[in-house]
């Protein structure tokens, strides 16, 4: 069965438990890399990371944005929102069908 995990700063990310989500608080780099190695290397088809955690694991996600699972999606967190996350949907959506149908630029 798969799972769903979220990565990122514990005021941010607290809440999700309660929706049965697997909750791993992090604010350093290398620990969170390793860690996003060994979710998506397991039975988690989606990972949810927080901007300001995704901004430092950029190449990682990078790598795994290529991949059909997991899903890495980034979700803005306590200290706001960086338009990271909206930015990598219109990049998906743009690679799959050829044009920007969200913003129409």
């Amino acid at each position: 069965m798969s799972r769903i995990a979220v990565m990122g700063d514990i005021d941010s990310i607290y809440g999700f438990g309660a929706l049965g989500f697997d909750t791993f608080p992090f604010t350093e780099q290398a620990d969170a890399a390793k860690k996003l190695r060994e979710l998506a290397d397991g039975d988690y088809s989606i990972i949810y990371i927080t901007e300001a955690l995704a901004e430092k694991l950029s190449d990682l996600i990078e790598h795994y944005r290529e991949e059909m699972l997991p899903a890495i999606i980034l979700i803005p967190g306590v200290s706001g929102n960086t338009g990271k996350g909206i930015e990598l949907v219109k990049k998906s959506v743009e690679q799959a069908v050829g044009s920007d149908i969200i913003f129409n630029n």
